[in-house]
């Protein structure tokens, strides 16, 4: 059966609507502000990525509601809801939704195992979601902004906040993924307040870095950026097409969702396919830790001696050590706190390396089969897939996992 959703659960989804409601209206009032300052183009700036991200959140929601199970509709004809994602409010309407039937499950009790399966399906995709609009959104804005910031070397009151507030809602938007698909394992797998501070850190750590190289190589060449982001994105999207995803009802949305992989690449790790995930890590970090360093020695090379930019000298030699940090927290999750952990035996194995196979793990058992969110289902056995060759060497163990 689905993890309980009680009223904890509906307080954050309660939290978490209201904070997808005031980002819309933070990012309309900064907007403005650079609007009335005499500067349209900074407006246009922050307002792009917001109606990017709105565009193909909403195509993403709406192609996900015509493929779902008629019992997880709403009430209301489909024309009002294909309305309602044209007017880019359908996310928002699966987060009133999701509350409805949340306060539903926590108070109603009515047909509880049916109720808790839906609730948890559209959480399910309420997170995905999220994690989309997050990083096609607020991961550009972030970047504009500490480019003003750095460029101006000002920075007001709330522009501090709103970068810390960002970086956070970020790595928090990843946790809360990385959490949605660990639901579907079995209660013992569910993931541990250790588990999650470790896990929000080492996004946190590997975030920061590359954020701060792309802002600090805008100062020079603020145009060169889109051609970065195109040129990298593009590599990024060519990858994530030779590892053959299948997510998406047909192949048209299934590019739509590559594009949108392809720009969390661009700023984090996103596993999207079985195979030898250790070696696929090995290769995307390589490649960001290069590609940054370049970015910011070629900062240092047009900006290095420069007494008005010696504190972001500073900030940036902090920059490597703090990736290198992040990495060493993820290599710790990955070694001591995943669900494919292994007790270390004679030719132990590390199971981050997986082959494919998701035998290993045990799933929950799902007392209404119907209402299974096959997208995240997918996502979370190529997440926790358990490698042939660990089943191979311990197959006592393999079958007691």
């Amino acid at each position: 059966m689905a993890p309980r959703f009680g009223p904890l659960q509906l307080v954050l989804a309660v939290v978490g609507t209201a904070a997808a409601v005031l980002d819309v209206l933070v990012d309309a009032w900064v907007a403005a502000e650079y609007a009335w300052g005499g500067q349209p183009t900074l407006a246009a700036l922050v307002l792009a990525p917001l109606a990017i991200a709105s565009v193909a959140t909403q195509a993403c929601s709406w192609l996900w509601f015509r493929s779902d199970p008629p019992a997880l509709h709403p009430d209301v004809p489909q024309w009002l809801v294909a309305i309602l994602h044209l007017l880019q409010l359908g996310f928002l309407f699966r987060c009133l939704h999701a509350l409805k039937v949340g306060w539903k499950v926590c108070w109603e009790k009515a047909e509880e195992e049916e109720a808790q399966s839906h609730i948890a399906f559209l959480s399910h995709d309420i997170s995905m979601l999220r994690l989309f609009k997050t990083f096609l959104e607020n991961t550009p804005q972030l970047t504009l902004l500490l480019y003003v910031i750095l460029q101006t070397n000002k920075a007001k009151p709330f522009q501090g906040l709103g970068i810390c507030t960002a970086f956070l809602c970020v790595a928090w938007s990843l946790l809360d993924y990385h959490k949605s698909l660990r639901s579907f394992l079995q209660h013992k797998y569910e993931l541990s307040w250790q588990s999650s501070i470790i896990y929000f850190l080492w996004n946190l750590f590997l975030i920061c870095p590359r954020i701060l190289v792309v802002a600090l190589f805008a100062l020079l060449w603020p145009y060169a950026v889109a051609f970065h982001f195109s040129l990298v994105g593009l590599a990024m999207f060519l990858w994530v097409s030779l590892q053959g995803t299948d997510f998406m009802e047909s192949s048209g949305p299934e590019q739509l969702y590559r594009a949108m992989v392809a720009v969390i690449l661009y700023f984090s790790w996103f596993n999207v396919a079985k195979g030898r995930t250790l070696y696929r890590s090995i290769i995307y970090h390589g490649f960001i830790l290069v590609d940054s360093m370049l970015l910011a020695l070629s900062w240092l090379w047009c900006q290095f001696p420069s007494d008005e930019h010696s504190y972001l000298v500073l900030l940036l030699s902090a920059a490597l050590p703090c990736y290198l940090l992040g990495l060493a927290l993820r290599a710790t999750y990955y070694k001591c706190l995943h669900p494919n952990v292994w007790v270390q035996e004679e030719g132990g194995y590390d199971v981050v390396d997986a082959n494919g196979d998701t035998d290993g793990l045990e799933f929950r058992s799902l007392s209404v089969p119907d209402l299974v969110n096959r997208r995240m289902q997918w996502l979370a056995q190529v997440q926790f897939s358990i490698s042939r060759t660990v089943r191979q060497r311990f197959p006592n163990r393999a079958a007691a996992l």
